[in-house]
């Protein structure tokens, strides 16, 4: 596989849902054309632009807004600020007058249906997620970029290999298990403080606190705003919100009135395994409404599992009154590091690996977080990773309606959930007598995906997407 040197911020990115791959990436791989033709200076020139979009672009392209972030990408909107609730009108303002404002400088013609093309049939060799945007210009010329979104947001531009960045000279260079392993038990340090000084390659010990912090916010904005929100999801399967309905019944009539008092509500309802089940799944389902809806969400490492790391985080916050940043700063550092050792073995791209690619990774991230946080050793955060992935080898990618929601909703409680009983079951088990590996298990994943049919890897052709009538509400 590509050695590749990951941030935690590269793994965590705040964007708008609701897929990572499918809208995020394409957003930023928009937001690249516009910037290559403002550096070779075409901005000005250009008179029509076409968009291509091909395999698992094209075909679920409109159920995870391919379509919406190609064009507010185009226009200089920028996924981490633009206003959430402006999203729909800004694309049906572009659709519907047929004018697009070139990187907010050139207006320019453009038809939704002759300039944004589904090239269903075709495929590009490089990864299914790809896109071509085509610019001509007044002087007859034409210019154009071919883009691979890769997974996680992550985009890669036709010809570059994902190494092209300029390497920072990290203290603790990690490309697998093994390597982390290493330098833990070398040095004594914890899978997260590996992390924090790596990242001091890159930038100031505030700016990465300051910055995971702000990741966290947007998490915690995330939950509570999905917590307290009604009404259906757009698409036309016609889900209902259940997290705020799920909220009012356990909190059981608490007054509260911000996130603060919310958890001082929530921890007034005790500690049971009922009810620490219940929340657990309330959190995932609010930050994955809120994907689902075009909210602003964090990957974690993707938009479609966002909730599996947020759920488990506010668990620990919530029951183990962790709302301190240095615990918080510890969990998302741990969970990042995991991401990265599958992101470099194998995939976190639901088109090239199915669901175990996102879901599993991401319960993998949380379920080794919670671990460390909780005092587990090094061994045991990766057992705890190990033991989460391994229980996913295989989940398919089958969204009903090219939709993420149906099951990739309530597929994030069981994630979340998965996670935390990994984390168990490894605090209580001695990792020197495990059989498998977490290299083993991340090569055993990538070989999962090499043998799984394509029709399982988001394309809405196989599984659920094709038994259930779309006419059905949800189960």
């Amino acid at each position: 596989m590509i050695k590749e040197q990951i941030s935690v911020f590269d793994i965590f990115k705040i964007g708008i849902g609701p897929s990572s791959s499918h809208t995020l990436g394409p957003w930023r791989a928009a937001q690249r054309f516009t910037a290559f033709l403002s550096l070779n200076h075409f901005s000005e020139q250009v008179v029509q632009v076409k968009v291509l979009l091909y395999g698992s672009l094209a075909k679920t392209g409109r159920g995870h807004g391919t379509d919406i972030a190609v064009l507010l990408g185009l226009s200089g909107a920028d996924p981490v600020t633009f206003d959430v609730n402006m999203v729909t009108p800004a694309f049906n303002g572009i659709k519907d007058l047929g004018i697009l404002n070139l990187a907010g400088i050139k207006l320019i013609p453009f038809s939704y249906n002759d300039d944004l093309l589904f090239l269903y049939t075709e495929s590009l060799p490089f990864h299914p997620n790809a896109v071509t945007f085509q610019a001509f210009l007044d002087n007859g010329k034409a210019v154009s970029q071919t883009y691979y979104s890769v997974g996680g947001g992550f985009v890669i531009q036709e010809g570059e290999n994902g190494q092209d960045a300029e390497e920072a000279d990290l203290p603790f260079p990690v490309q697998n298990a093994k390597d982390l392993l290493f330098w833990c038990i070398k040095t004594g340090l914890k899978v997260s403080e590996v992390v924090m000084e790596n990242e001091l390659a890159w930038r100031g010990e505030n700016e990465i606190r300051e910055g995971i912090l702000k990741i966290f916010n947007t998490i915690k904005d995330c939950i509570y705003r999905g917590c307290h929100s009604t009404g259906t999801l757009p698409g036309g399967l016609h889900v209902e919100r259940r997290a705020n309905k799920l909220n009012n019944k356990l909190i059981g009539g608490k007054i509260y009135t911000d996130y603060e008092s919310w958890l001082e509500a929530i921890r007034a309802g005790g500690n049971s395994f009922q009810y620490t089940l219940d929340w657990v799944s309330c959190f995932a389902l609010a930050v994955n409404e809120e994907n689902a809806s075009f909210g602003r969400v964090v990957t974690a490492p993707t938009n479609g599992a966002a909730g599996v790391i947020p759920a488990v985080l506010q668990y620990y916050i919530t029951f183990y009154d962790a709302f301190q940043a240095d615990k918080i700063i510890q969990f998302i550092s741990t969970a990042s590091e995991i991401g990265c050792i599958f992101k470099k073995g194998s995939t976190i791209s639901a088109a090239m690996g199915g669901c175990q690619a996102e879901i599993g990774v991401s319960s993998a991230m949380a379920a080794a977080a919670l671990t460390e946080c909780l005092g587990g050793s090094q061994r045991q955060v990766l057992m705890a990773a190990e033991i989460a992935m391994e229980h996913h080898l295989g989940l398919t990618c089958d969204p009903i309606g090219g939709l993420v929601q149906i099951p990739c909703i309530e597929r994030n409680t069981m994630g979340a959930i998965k996670a935390i009983t990994a984390s168990q079951l490894a605090l209580q088990s001695n990792p020197d007598k495990a059989k498998v590996s977490l290299d083993a298990v991340v090569k055993t994943m990538w070989e999962t995906a090499l043998d799984m049919n394509v029709k399982y890897k988001e394309t809405a052709d196989g599984g659920l997407a094709i038994q259930i009538p779309l006419s059905l509400p949800e189960c």
